[in-house]
C-alpha cells in the first residue's frame, strides 16, 4: 500500500520535511515514488508547499496519508479556496 508522509531532511535541530509517496514497507528516507511538496517547521510564514492535484491523484490511487500529512493538505486547500 502506498502511504503520503513526510521525508526528513535537513541538519540536526533544524529538520525539513518533503512530502513524497513511498510504499508503506519502505524505511522513512527511502527511495521514494514521487516528491509532490515540501514543510518547514520553523518557517513563521508559508511554511509548507503541495501540489494539490498529484496529491489527490494518488489520494484516488489509494494512497494514505498520514496525520500531519492529512493536515497540510486541507489547510492548503483551504488557502486554495480563499484565493479564488
Amino acid at each position: 500500500m502506498l502511504r503520503i508522509r513526510l521525508k526528513r531532511m535537513g541538519r540536526r535541530h533544524t529538520p525539513f520535511f518533503r512530502i513524497v509517496v513511498i510504499p508503506s514497507e519502505r524505511r522513512r528516507d527511502g527511495r521514494v515514488v514521487e516528491e509532490i511538496g515540501w514543510w518547514d517547521p520553523a518557517r513563521q510564514t508559508k511554511n509548507f508547499e503541495i501540489n494539490l492535484d498529484r496529491a489527490n491523484y494518488w489520494i484516488s490511487k489509494g494512497a494514505q496519508p498520514s496525520d500531519t500529512v492529512k493536515s497540510i493538505i486541507k489547510k492548503a486547500e483551504k488557502g486554495k479556496s480563499e484565493e479564488k
